[in-house]
């Protein structure tokens, strides 16, 4: 589904991903964990061509993917994204922001729309919040929200920025809940997180990633039970108390 080849990113003289490599199958969840700094985000937004690498290859769908050719609108359809402050537009309510992007985006008339946002919102457990605005909401319901405005595009994978590191601690567990359903359904998932009941749980890979580099990989009982890396043992020393 996504191939990263070599994947070189720099801000400035700063070399925030170094040699990249990593596969991600149809309907495989693979979260990426590591220390603040790592990565981890970047790598993610460089899937989605938020931010451009310097050097490599990212292929969708085998696609390579060439950022001064492609229609990255179209990627973005295909591939998408929630991030870790919900980016919801706070003049309009929750049903319009479920379905600003069918409608301007992909085209589809408002009624499509709206039935493809309804039912979404049922998915998510938010029926009865579509006339809201994102003010009146708690941050648990805005990521819920976020999750099906990106949903509402039909993409074939998905990409969580750290969906949950902001909120508080008693409304995480019904967007892991709302993800962990997505998982089940076969979604294709990239997770950034620092949940790691959640990745012990729900990922068939665990990525380590350190200073820009993937230092380790391997299944949830592998990484959490044996890892290989010193660096890994340190990381999870310090987040497994």
């Amino acid at each position: 589904m996504i191939k990263i080849k070599r994947l070189n990113k720099f801000f400035g003289e700063l070399h925030v991903l170094r040699n990249i490599d990593l596969q991600i199958d149809e309907s495989e969840v693979v979260v990426i964990i590591g220390a603040s700094g790592s990565g981890k985000s970047t790598l993610l937004r460089c899937i989605n061509f938020l931010e451009y690498s310097q050097e490599g290859e990212v292929i969708i769908n085998d696609e390579v993917i060439d950022p001064t050719q492609t229609d990255l609108n179209r990627i973005r359809q295909e591939v998408g994204m929630v991030f870790q402050h919900f980016n919801l537009f706070p003049h309009k309510n929750v049903i319009e922001n479920i379905i600003e992007a069918p409608v301007y985006v992909k085209g589809l008339s408002k009624n499509e729309a709206m039935d493809i946002g309804r039912a979404l919102l049922n998915k998510v457990g938010l029926s009865d919040k579509e006339n809201a605005y994102p003010s009146q909401l708690s941050g648990g319901q805005k990521q819920r929200v976020a999750i099906a405005r990106a949903l509402a595009m039909q993409p074939v994978a998905m990409l969580f920025d750290e969906p949950t590191s902001a909120l508080d601690p008693e409304l995480v567990g019904e967007v892991l809940q709302v993800m962990k359903e997505l998982a089940k359904e076969g979604m294709t998932m990239a997770v950034v997180t620092h949940e790691m009941g959640f990745a012990r749980e729900m990922a068939d890979r665990v990525i380590v990633m350190d200073n820009g580099m993937i230092i380790e990989e391997g299944s949830p009982k592998q990484i959490f039970e044996n890892p290989k890396e010193e660096r890994t043992r340190e990381f999870l020393s310090k987040v497994l108390k």
